[in-house]
């Protein structure tokens, strides 16, 4: 399958807790994927249940996400 433009790639976690390896992992592959194909990699975070925010989340995503 040939791809028609640029690749964008997007990792759009919830705040909702701390990142756990599950979101690591998909990080991460996303990333390489991305990486590979000379694409875009967008972090987009979802806050569309504000019940269950966690204060402090989006930056500790971010900062995860800087250590990888």
């Amino acid at each position: 399958m040939a791809m028609s433009g640029p690749v964008r790639v997007r990792f759009a976690p919830r705040p909702t807790g701390i990142p756990h390896v599950g979101n690591v992992r998909a990080a991460l592959f996303k990333w390489l994927f991305t990486r590979h194909h000379g694409g875009s990699f967008i972090v987009r975070i979802e806050d569309n249940n504000v019940a269950r925010r966690v204060e402090g989340v989006e930056e500790a995503i971010l900062d995860s996400l800087r250590w990888l």
